[in-house]
């Protein structure tokens, strides 16, 4: 606190200086010393007149520096004050003795602190303790005794015979102080209770006041209970300081309750004008980091503005988890953005950083800057960590280097870095791309000689190292051992499946498919073509049905038929399955289930492999497909698949009669019209629904000639009509 008597003009030339220590019980004690010239000094140091003091100073100064040393940020510094001489012989006067506050203050803050290592006895023990202290000491300064309190129960205590003195008045500054000493204590049943005793005297709790519960419930993890108390303080119109903000951001997200992290944050935002609740450096770095967690970089991103816009320099942790999401959404220029702009403050990176950017270059094949930003590592003496190395074994296996991957794998063995999995892994995937399978074999050996524990993903390199090799028995063995981690992924599937086909190992193929059928594996686009080109080749036709419908229903074919950049591997399946009895009708049978489900993309593909290999796709399939186009409005489509068909393949009345009703649904009845007349005169058969629409809608649009035109034609053409139909030509 202040000093009592404002700060005066000095009065005489002689500065007075004061130096501040504590004692042993942490009272602050002043030391005076006036400048003033002693007689008793040589005449040779008259001259130069030295301050006497000033060693002192230095003296206080070292020795304080070096009871700080050690303790970081929070270390407390002494508050110097320079008073003039007047202030300095008041200051004396005032009964302080070089204390901050008087005598007595200090003499009651001792003496209810001493009874601390007395045995609990109520409140008589404080009573006691404090016996000498009645009527001496002022609300100001009982609080400022309240608040010197080191233990819950001194503080509980001194309050109580603190609410029995004459000068005693209900505050809220007491009851705040009264709050944070429960609050360090982990009381919080008492600091509930205190509080609510302050409600009950009348006394209106402050921000200061709920920002201290909230940090109290923050604390202890109470979340629900703090956010109760914070929608409390919300509907009081009371605004918790930023400080109190904090605590509770930080207490959310050390528990991984982002979302409410998030929650506080918006709230926190509306109160920012309104209320001058501003949010500082810990604010946006909490709120960065809960926004990366829940995966939402563009509101990250706009609250990294908000920090810029403040003038705040993120910390390196807040960069690196920005970069690390923004590698994973794939935003390569984001990145660099970020990495640059932390440069540019001259932020080191870490090796987490590097790595992210690392494996961003590695996705993207930017292997230019990835080597540039591997020398600029070490020009910036960033620690390469064996996950950095392992990015860049990846890297050199990927542009053709083997021999440099060979030599920084050699540099972590000798270095005593090796001790990931996907290290050996990476390593390994190298010697494979090189066709060296002996010695990715030998790798993955060393790992396991090295007691490297092995996962599903170190088996999956094993796995497909035997595949190379063509190794039945020693992928067999392999995946045995990866079914013991759970059901294997649709790659490791994938490869042992491709196994058995290239070796004529049908049985074994046809077994295995019915396993996972069984265990109710999740095809992906590579095994759901694998798995019909087997079914194909073993004549398990009926199983081909059983798993074309299964793979409707998990998705799994669209996804198959969407992966246009493989169209040779699905040459390769349809060939397979047109070789069997019935294929066609399979793949025909595919086509109409993706239009009815309104999957047109991949049904049109599917049809158009057919017409390349020189199949002539089902009438039914080619017009299912038609009429789904009419009914999602794509005319365009529906006229270039239906002039496609026309031209590759002889066309009958079904595919015509689609034309038809994609023409009606789209409103282009004119053309509708022509075409079933052009249907007639070559004879095809007209179907009756299509006439049913077409002179409904002919009706529409008052075209009666033309209806007519149609029954006649029916009619002469002994057209078996229905009910509909007959009805339909009564109301036009």
């Amino acid at each position: 606190p202040p000093p009592h008597t404002p700060l005066a003009a000095p009065t005489a030339a002689v500065s007075v200086t004061c130096s501040y220590r504590e004692d042993d019980d942490g009272a602050a004690s002043w030391s005076l010393s006036s400048g003033a010239r002693s007689s008793s000094l040589p005449s040779s140091s008259r001259g130069r007149r030295p301050p006497p003091y000033r060693r002192l100073l230095h003296d206080e100064a070292r020795r304080l520096r070096q009871e700080r040393r050690g303790q970081g940020a929070g270390a407390e510094t002494p508050r110097w004050v320079r008073r003039t001489e007047g202030q300095m012989a008041r200051y004396v006067e005032d009964d302080r003795a070089g204390h901050v506050h008087g005598r007595h203050v200090v003499a009651a803050a001792r003496a209810a602190r001493a009874t601390a290592s007395r045995p609990p006895a109520g409140g008589s023990t404080m009573r006691e303790a404090m016996a000498s202290f009645v009527a001496k000491l002022t609300f100001r300064e009982m609080c400022v005794v309240l608040r010197e309190q080191r233990g819950w129960r001194q503080a509980h205590d001194f309050f109580s015979w603190m609410k029995l003195q004459l000068c005693y008045e209900p505050s809220v500054v007491a009851y705040t102080i009264l709050l944070r000493a429960y609050g360090n204590a982990s009381k919080i049943e008492l600091a509930e209770e205190a509080f609510l005793e302050m409600l009950e005297a009348g006394v209106e709790p402050d921000a200061v006041a709920c920002g201290t519960l909230l940090c109290v419930y923050a604390r202890r993890g109470r979340h629900g209970d703090m956010m109760l108390f914070y929608a409390a303080t919300r509907r009081r119109g009371v605004a918790p300081p930023v400080s109190a903000f904090n605590f509770m951001l930080s207490s959310l997200q050390k528990h991984r309750l982002h979302g409410k992290v998030i929650h506080l944050w918006k709230h926190m935002m509306e109160m920012e004008e309104a209320n001058n609740v501003v949010p500082n450096h810990f604010t946006y770095t909490v709120v960065i980091g809960s926004f990366v967690k829940a995966g939402l970089l563009e509101e990250a991103m706009d609250v990294l503005g908000k920090m810029r816009a403040s003038r705040l320099v993120p910390e390196e942790a807040t960069y690196s988890c920005l970069i690390s999401l923004s590698s994973r959404h794939g935003r390569g220029e984001q990145v660099v953005m970020l990495y640059e702009e932390m440069r540019a403050h001259g932020i080191v990176p870490s090796n987490y950083t590097c790595a992210s950017l690392l494996a961003l270059y590695d996705k993207s094949e930017d292997y230019s800057k990835a080597l540039s930003l591997f020398s600029e590592m070490e020009r910036s003496r960033v620690v390469i960590d064996e996950v950095i190395y392992g990015i860049l074994i990846r890297i050199y296996g990927k542009i053709g280097l083997y021999d440099d991957a060979q030599r920084t794998f050699e540099e972590i063995v000798s270095a005593g870095l090796l001790s990931d999995e996907q290290t050996y892994v990476a390593m390994a995937q190298v010697h494979m791309n090189a066709r060296n399978y002996d010695k990715a074999l030998q790798v993955l050996g060393l790992m396991r000689s090295r007691n490297v524990k092995p996962s599903k993903f170190s088996y999956g390199a094993l796995l497909r190292c035997h595949v190379a090799r063509e190794d039945i028995a020693a992928a067999e063995d392999v995946f045995r051992a990866l079914c013991k981690y759970g059901l294997p992924d649709v790659f490791c599937c994938n490869d042992l499946l491709r196994l058995y086909v290239k070796l004529g190992q049908l049985e074994k193929a046809s077994a295995f498919i019915l396993k996972m059928r069984k265990e109710d594996i999740q095809l992906d686009e590579a095994l759901c073509m694998t798995v019909m080109e087997v079914c194909c080749k073993s004549g398990m036709i009926t199983d081909a049905d059983k798993i074309l419908k299964e793979m409707n229903e998990q998705d799994s074919s669209s996804k198959a038929l969407a992966c246009q950049t493989d169209s040779s591997a699905l040459n390769a399946t349809l060939k397979s399955l047109l070789d069997t009895p019935g294929g066609s009708s399979i793949a025909c049978q595919l086509i109409r289930k993706l239009a009815r489900e309104g999957r047109t993309c991949e049904a049109k593909f599917l049809h158009e492999q057919l017409t390349q290999l020189g199949v002539k796709p089902e009438d039914s399939a080619t017009s299912t497909l038609i009429v789904q186009y009419g009914q999602e409005q794509k005319l365009h489509q529906a006229e270039e698949l239906f002039e496609s068909a026309s031209t590759s393949f002889p066309i009958r009345g079904p595919v015509y009669n689609a034309m038809v009703d994609a023409l009606c649904k789209c409103g282009n009845i004119g053309e509708a019209y022509h075409l079933f007349m052009k249907m007639a005169d070559q004879g095809h058969s007209r179907d009756v629904v299509t006439i049913s629409i077409l002179v409904t809608h002919l009706t529409k649009h008052g075209k009666f000639q033309e209806v007519e035109n149609i029954m006649h034609g029916c009619f002469h053409g002994e057209v078996e009509l229905d009910t509909v139909a007959y009805n339909t030509f009564i109301k036009s």
